[in-house]
């Protein structure tokens, strides 16, 4: 199930990815400056009756044909959360691990964001629910629920969530000197990533200037 818009250039391409085992949702956005432009989003749905192996391969196989297709520069994966259920936990680290291999093959560098994260970076609180995702996106992306877009499924929602997540994050560490906070931690981790991705060196790390403490008087 695919949602798109006409192909447009310029700008920073970005596939941000919402992995399952059962469905896994996809969406596109450009990253203009500080204009964020929708290009298309979907789900993956695997024949659910087939074999473990046959499903992970049909994941790898159709997120690698939608990098293809929208020749997508960058992008970005939401992370494993830990289930009660260690099965259905493992099962989605193998999914996942599909879903990430299928952009990485392409030449592209994956980043990873935290579910409260990417919640914080949308919506501004870490704990929103769905609903909140899917109307800030929304919000955000007015073009992915108008005319043939149609209306932006959950799963699909959330990935475009992640891609907007890494939007921001992105440019702010290309542009910004990140502090030690959550967000640009995931940012620096990402850029080291990338350089990896290509074979080089990860960048120097920036030491903070020593603050001389003041100086007190001794009394005559």
């Amino acid at each position: 199930m695919t949602n798109s818009m006409i192909h447009q250039g310029g700008g920073t391409r970005i596939l941000g990815l919402d992995p399952g085992l059962r469905r896994t949702g996809w969406g596109v956005i450009v990253a203009e400056g500080s204009r964020l432009r929708w290009i298309a989003h979907g789900v993956v749905a695997p024949p659910e009756g087939a074999p473990l192996s046959e499903r992970l391969l049909w994941l790898l196989e159709k997120v690698g044909d939608v990098c293809a297709a929208y020749s997508c520069d960058e992008a970005a994966i939401e992370e494993v959360f830990v289930n009660v259920n260690p099965s259905s936990t493992l099962k989605l680290g193998h999914a996942r691990a599909a879903v990430m291999l299928a952009p990485a093959q392409a030449g592209l560098s994956v980043a990873e964001y935290s579910p409260n994260l990417i919640k914080k970076a949308v919506v501004g609180a870490g704990h929103a629910d769905k609903g909140q995702i899917a109307f800030m996106v929304k919000r955000l992306l007015p073009q992915s629920c108008q005319g043939a877009a149609g209306d932006v499924k959950a799963d699909a929602a959330d990935a475009l969530a992640v891609a907007i997540t890494h939007a921001q994050l992105r440019k702010r560490a290309l542009l910004i000197p990140p502090p030690l906070g959550e967000g640009d931690r995931v940012a620096v981790e990402g850029a080291k990533a990338r350089h990896l991705l290509r074979g080089e060196p990860p960048p120097p790390q920036r030491k903070r200037a020593a603050v001389p403490l003041p100086q007190r008087g001794r009394n005559p």
